[in-house]
């Protein structure tokens, strides 16, 4: 917009001097020219009859051409390619070599540029984008663009913040990971220019990695069992892999380096130093990148025919998953893009590819808290890869899907719920087949045990994604015992007894087009409060039976009437159970009531937690949809909060800001409200106190909500410690590792809101006298940002 306005004042003053069309037609050429220049720049690389080094040297020579007119718009290109581009680095720091060599000042200043970029990274904490920065100023020392001895001040500097005390070890981690995650590009430079210096920074980084504590890792693991394939840390696995290129003498086969073929060419430029940069300093509001576990499905064995899948440990495995990730997660709201570009790895051949795009995706699908997008964004693109790779992609899946099952006894329970999920809306996509008596071994197991579980997990799924006579169909004659309960309403009231006739009058009198007033007054004669509220949700809801939609209507047109005897916890409660007790048999069903009950106010979240913790829901509690609908209630009370505090922040920035225009002179002050397209009236001091009050009070309820569903898990956890140490026997049975899983799922899930309580929990809840079993779950939560 500002360019725009730019222009349009250029034009006035062309056609003061008389050349108005002119004028225009140089600044539309002038736009034109920038836009091939960006065009050029950001397809180098790409499929071409012509090699990539001519390619590189032909835009070298355009670009240098261009400098004195549109020097600030390459630069500007150039820096965003080393954020946007990362897999492209080398290509784009061998520009800049061959630039520097025809241009010295070009150099100077998009090295003082890279600076400034990586500075303003670390301030407004785009951590990816600074270390992608750092990896970008670390490659052009093979360009001999930027001096070794000053790239080496740079991560000294780095490696300083990450032996800093008394700041959270997540930002020292992240020091650490970007200097450790730079070296395979340039380690073998620093190793020849300065070994000395180079083999001190390292051990200083190893002195940290192995004084660092390690809380978090259980939490964050996909496997509770390294068996066989371990699940290391994030930063001791990439250290392992630095200690590996090490002993290989910093030599990778991997990394395609252009700059090579004008070694003779860049080594007689001359080389710039990096200006000071120092990470600022920790502020208590920072939040910095969660750590992380490296989730591996695969080892060579796993791929019998092909290209060898390179080593855990091997630097070509962490270079290959960083660029499979980064084409995922850069591109995976257009499925079938995102799945053509996993296809088309350029180094394909020399790796068994699909494997390790399926150890990727399962691995984004299963990481700990939260996946970075929609899981199913990911099972949507595993089709795509599917279909454009038939041949193999589909058997590669079915593959994995065995080496999970094998395993699921051992999985968190955050993972077996997103497994479920992605399996089941796989299966619906590939008309629900699957080699089902290969799993036959859990017919005779307890139903409780997990692979049972899972198989009758995945069913209600897909009886969500379809209907009961197909699910039925699906499986063979021997799995009828997994098959779901047909789903249907059981209405209480249809039958003679306490409350039948009541019912029997009130849907007489709906089905009569009665209101909600009048209804009201009706069912003032049924006796007993706990009756009146049975008979009225029962009734309804089973007029309302024949879809959600008709389930909604009838809520909405009888929403005083749910607010007038629903006035209490008992009452929601009450509420809860008569909807549970009508579809008990379709969770589906009861998981969007909930939610519609929460969303229009007729129960609040804490009567929905006790609830779900009543001995009525006893029966339920290992099934997944209750933890559905948990997970709904929580999400409702965050989203209420978060919505408050951003009411709250802008009517209080509002005024603020309304003082300080105030202060401004009036010619000022006409200026500013002149520019502003639409002025937002500044609320009353009154006003904006109201809101925070709200939030307080909303703030207050959701801490209260967490006490609830702590205190209980507590408290059956406790009981049944207690209850096995007295009978003598093995507490860790599939009840207690499932409840426990679930509370570990709570903190994980929610663990950006729970974490503003984190303090209050300790002091109430999670004591020191309570089970160290039940305690370390709270430890490995408080250890994500320690």
């Amino acid at each position: 917009m500002s360019f725009r306005r730019k222009r349009g004042h250029d034009d006035e003053e062309g056609a003061q001097a008389g050349g108005f069309r002119s004028k225009k037609r140089r600044t539309n050429e002038h736009m034109e020219i920038e836009d091939r220049l960006e065009s050029l720049i950001l397809r180098v690389g790409e499929k071409s009859t012509s090699s990539l080094e001519s390619n590189l040297e032909g835009l070298a020579s355009v670009l240098e051409a261009d400098l004195s007119t549109y020097k600030s718009k390459i630069l500007k290109i150039l820096v965003e390619c080393a954020v946007k581009l990362p897999d492209k680095c080398t290509i784009y720091t061998t520009l800049i070599g061959l630039l520097n060599t025809k241009n010295y000042n070009f150099g100077g200043e998009c090295v003082e540029l890279l600076v400034k970029s990586t500075k303003d990274s670390l301030k407004a904490c785009r951590w990816s984008n600074a270390r992608y920065l750092l990896r970008f100023m670390a490659d052009l020392v093979n360009c001999h663009v930027v001096s070794a001895g000053s790239l080496l001040q740079l991560l000294d500097n780095f490696v300083d913040a990450a032996l800093e005390e008394g700041v959270p070890q997540v930002r020292r981690d992240w020091f650490a990971y970007s200097v450790l995650s730079a070296l395979p590009w340039v380690g073998r430079e620093l190793y020849e220019k300065k070994e000395s210096e180079l083999d001190r920074m390292l051990g200083s980084l190893e002195g940290y990695i192995k004084r660092r504590r390690k809380i978090h890792h259980s939490a964050l693991r996909v496997f509770l069992s390294d068996h066989p394939h371990p699940q290391e840390e994030y930063l001791d696995c990439l250290w392992h892999q630095i200690k590996r290129l090490r002993t290989d003498m910093w030599i990778e086969k991997h990394i395609i380096r252009p700059y090579l073929a004008f070694d003779s060419v860049l080594c007689e430029a001359l080389q710039h130093n990096l200006s000071g940069l120092v990470p600022p300093p920790h502020h208590p509001s920072t939040l910095y990148p969660l750590p992380t576990v490296v989730f591996r499905m695969f080892d060579y064995t796993d791929c019998p025919e092909g290209p060898i899948l390179p080593g855990q440990h091997s630097i070509e495995r962490w270079l290959i998953e960083e660029q499979l990730t980064h084409i995922l997660m850069s591109g995976y709201t257009e499925r079938k893009e995102v799945a053509a570009q996993l296809l088309s790895y350029p180094l394909k051949n020399k790796i068994p590819l699909e494997y390790i795009i399926v150890e990727v995706m399962f691995g984004q699908i299963f990481r700990l808290p939260n996946p970075l997008c929609l899981e199913i964004g990911y099972g949507s693109i595993l089709i795509e890869l599917c279909k454009l790779q038939p041949s193999t992609m589909p058997q590669v899946l079915a593959q994995a899907t065995e080496l999970l099952y094998e395993r699921i006894g051992v999985m968190n329970v955050a993972c077996f719920d997103r497994f479920v999920s992605w399996f089941s809306y796989h299966l619906s996509n590939f008309q629900f087949r699957w080699s089902w008596d290969d799993w036959e071994e859990a017919l005779s197991s307890d139903q409780e045990l997990p692979k049972a579980k899972f198989i009758r997990e995945v069913l209600l799924k897909c009886l969500r994604l379809s209907y009961h006579q197909r699910v039925t169909e699906i499986l063979p004659e021997t799995f009828q015992c997994f098959v779901p309960e047909k789903p249907a309403p059981q209405f209480r009231f249809a039958l003679e007894g306490p409350g039948h006739s009541s019912s029997t009058s009130m849907i007489a009198a709906i089905k009569n087009k009665c209101g909600p007033e009048d209804l009201l007054v009706q069912l003032q004669e049924v006796d007993g409060e706990s009756l009146r509220v049975e008979v009225f949700t029962q009734s309804l809801l089973w007029l309302g039976h024949k879809s959600f939609s008709h389930s909604f209507a009838a809520i909405a047109k009888f929403h005083p009437v749910f607010k007038a005897l629903a006035d209490t916890e008992e009452a929601q409660i009450c509420v809860l159970r008569s909807v549970f007790e009508l579809w008990r048999s379709h969770q589906q069903m009861l998981v969007v009531l909930c939610d519609k009950l929460l969303k229009t106010g007729i129960v609040e979240c804490a009567a929905v937690a006790n609830w779900v913790f009543s001995k009525d829901m006893v029966a339920e509690f290992s099934k997944c949809y209750i933890w559905e609908i948990v997970h709904i209630t929580i999400r409702k009370m965050n989203k209420h909060v978060a919505k408050l505090s951003k009411e709250a922040t802008e009517a209080r920035r509002l005024i603020e800001d309304s003082e300080s225009d105030s202060s401004d002179s009036e010619e000022e002050g006409g200026a500013k409200q002149r520019r502003r397209q639409k002025p937002l009236e500044r609320p009353t001091e009154e006003t904006v106190e109201k809101l925070e009050e709200r939030l307080e009070a909303a703030q207050a309820d959701q801490k209260n909500l967490f006490l609830i569903i702590f205190q209980r898990f507590i408290m059956i956890l406790s009981e049944h410690l207690v209850r096995c140490d007295t009978d003598a026997v093995d507490f860790k049975n599939p009840w207690y590792l499932w409840t426990v899983g679930r509370l570990h799922q709570i903190f994980m899930l929610h663990h950006e809101q729970v974490e503003r309580y984190s303090s209050t929990l300790e002091t109430l809840l999670f004591t020191q006298d309570l089970d160290p079993n039940i305690l370390d779950v709270f430890h490995q939560f408080v250890a994500l940002r320690m």
